[in-house]
């Protein structure tokens, strides 16, 4: 029996039921799950950091078994980035622990009196006062807590403590649920941690089902475009993305840097001690690393593509070393390595500019102490940190003039590791992601990858000349919608997009046969329209919070200022690379008008991106017409409320002597 639970921290009432079977045929899981959670307990005036913003962890229905890359889990939230919708994705174990200890999704809400931890087993859950961990690191906080009892620990590190705006929540010692800030979250609600305790190891399924999912881990991990990332981690990227000029440096100044070879899988497999993965997971992509400094032994798993990217060149730096000493501190304070390496790269490029100087770091390219200087400071709020700490969108806004030209977000929230100018797909998906800028939403990378042999079972063949031209803007929005439906039912489940939106492997068809073998009566297509009712859903819910085609939009300086792709080719004397003399592509700008134009034509959605009556009354989502009831004041009538909605549960609150009443 799975169930959802409803924590309220201020008063120190658990409520459990049993998930409602019709809320999972609807939304399946995971991101869906908490999407209609989320929907229905937080209204527009409810700030991020207040009591009543709910914290919503969420399994899926593949988590835990044997279907493959099946541990990915979604914290929901509404944003301190944005303002409005949010949620993150985690793998590791944390996910799989979850749900093999009984649960679809934890709704936390209120705030405790005191730092506490959430200690989650089969039986019931505890709301335990830890103020002795309020301060400490990431690792230190796992280690103590497993070492109490074992199982799994989600926990926040400074960075969430002191609301920094895009603090991660971190598991398995480097795995994070990231992106929009769900740490800071997590930090105003006093909560210092959630420690799972199952005493399941798997879940039990039907020996139908574990034959499919047998058969599908075949099919994944000999498939041929699967090899590369298996073989060499996400780092395979750094080559590939330079090739083409998908590989943003100084602040997007830059889409290619000379320095490549000192940054890709070959610079960092040195440093690595062995190949690890989430939890059963056959690609198993991840790598520790070890790197002995003089004062300390730093291991972690990474950085992957993303963290070194953003760490690295967006910040001029070509060191692996210093990238991976980045990368650890963002994980022990518990920071998003995307947003934080942006943002540095933000006030650095302010820095040339004249716009900012600071009196402890230089600020210039490629200085490492300036990267681990301001990564420092803003996890403690202190001097530039504390600017730095609210992001890139607030920090332009008060250096004010044409800061807010550098500041490279979508939405508030710091855009990943993907040239829009050159990737034109991507530069759609980050505009139009109900989270902010987000690789992840879309992940159209149909046309990267060429999958031709999956486009044409999907698109027409008249089209597929210009939607698999990776420059070609004209069908971007086809792929791209095809592709966030997909991603969003991957997210549901519970698996990763590697398996899935990022090869275009195991297809909806999998899934659903999948599905069946549990149980869920849910065809390829269906599951498609599954994708598209969170996508909507999520969509309203920034309608609610007054967003439109406004916000659907990219920093100026894709939409005006054009950028070229060179051949790099080492130097014959000195050894290094040089790009040259002609570029093999001179590239234009994002033309997002047109892109949206036929985007929300295609979605069912207005010229001003707010889904229709029409389109919402097909997928079921008619009350998502209506503005949300306002919060009530009362405390009292709060709680009820709250419980009605959420699970409509007898009180089952499970206090004892260490739980604040």
């Amino acid at each position: 029996m799975a169930q959802s639970a409803f924590v309220d921290l201020t008063s120190g009432t658990i409520l459990i039921q049993e998930t409602d079977p019709s809320l999972l045929h609807r939304w399946l899981g995971g991101r869906g799950l908490g999407a209609a959670w989320l929907y229905a307990l937080t209204h527009p005036q409810i700030d991020p950091y207040d009591a009543r913003n709910v914290l919503i962890f969420t399994t899926g229905p593949l988590n835990a078994t044997s279907w493959p890359s099946s541990a990915r889990y979604t914290v929901t939230f509404k944003s301190p980035a944005t303002g409005a919708y949010g949620y993150a994705n985690g793998g590791g174990h944390f996910g799989a622990e979850l749900r093999r200890a009984g649960y679809d999704a934890l709704i936390i809400t209120g705030r405790a009196p005191q730092p506490s931890i959430l200690r989650v087993t089969d039986d019931e859950i505890r709301i335990i006062p830890a103020p002795e961990l309020w301060g400490l690191g990431t690792s230190v906080v796992q280690e103590q807590l497993r070492h109490q009892a074992g199982g799994r620990v989600a926990c926040i590190g400074p960075a969430g403590e002191n609301l920094v705006r895009f603090a991660a929540i971190i598991n398995d010692e480097g795995r994070a649920a990231a992106r929009g800030g769900p740490g800071a979250v997590m930090g105003s609600k006093n909560l210092k941690a959630i420690h799972v305790i199952a005493r399941r190891r798997s879940i039990e399924t039907p020996p139908g089902f574990r034959e499919v999912a047998k058969r599908v881990s075949a099919y994944l991990i000999h498939h041929p475009r699967l090899q590369t990332l298996m073989e060499e981690s996400t780092l395979f990227l750094v080559q590939a993305k330079q090739a083409v000029g998908d590989l943003p440096a100084n602040n997007h100044q830059l889409n290619q840097v000379p320095y490549v070879h000192k940054i890709d899988t070959q610079a960092f497999r040195k440093y690595w001690t062995k190949r690890t993965g989430c939890a059963g997971c056959p690609i198993r992509c991840a790598r520790q690393v070890e790197l002995q400094l003089d004062d300390e032994a730093i291991r972690l798993e990474g950085p992957e593509f993303e963290s070194a990217n953003a760490l690295g060149p967006m910040c001029g730096i070509s060191d692996p070393e210093t990238i991976i000493r980045a990368n650890y501190l963002c994980n022990e304070y518990g920071m998003d390595t995307i947003s934080a390496g942006v943002t540095i790269a933000f006030a650095m490029e302010c820095h040339q500019r004249g716009l900012l100087h600071d009196p402890e770091h230089t600020l210039e390219w490629g200085d490492a102490n300036t990267v681990l200087g301001l990564l420092k400071q803003i996890a403690r709020r202190q001097g530039l940190g504390n600017l730095l700490a609210d992001g890139t969108q607030r920090a332009a806004q008060q250096l004010g003039g044409i800061a807010e030209n550098f500041a490279m977000h979508v939405k508030g929230l710091e855009l990943p590791r993907q040239e829009p100018r050159t990737n034109k797909a991507m530069a759609l998906g980050l505009a139009t992601s109900n989270r902010g800028a987000d690789h992840l939403y879309a992940f159209s990378v149909i046309d990267a990858i060429g999958a031709w042999d999956v486009a044409r079972q999907l698109f027409p063949e008249e089209i597929l000349p210009k939607l698999m031209n990776f420059s070609d803007e004209t069908y971007k929005p086809d792929s791209g919608i095809y592709g966030e439906h997909f991603c969003a039912i991957t997210d549901a489940l519970g698996i990763c997009k590697f398996s899935t939106v990022q090869n275009y492997i195991v297809m909806p068809a999998h899934l659903a046969e999948g599905l069946q073998a549990l149980g869920f009566d849910l065809t390829a297509e269906e599951l498609l329209t599954i994708g598209e009712r969170i996508v909507n859903l999520e969509r309203m819910y920034n309608v609610h919070h007054g967003m439109d085609r406004r916000h659907d939009s990219l920093p100026p300086r894709f939409l005006e200022e054009p950028i070229a792709v060179y051949a790099y080719q080492p130097d014959p004397q000195s050894g290094m690379l040089r790009p040259s003399e002609e570029p093999i592509i001179d590239q234009d700008v994002v033309h997002l008008d047109q892109m949206l134009d036929r985007y929300y034509t295609l979605r069912g959605w207005s010229k001003r991106g707010i889904p229709t009556p029409e389109t919402l009354r097909r997928l079921g989502l008619e009350d998502a017409l209506q503005p949300h009831p306002a919060p009530s004041s009362e405390e009292d009538q709060r709680q009820r409320w709250l419980a009605e909605q959420v699970i409509g549960a007898k009180h089952t609150s499970s206090k004892d002597h260490s739980s604040h009443g």
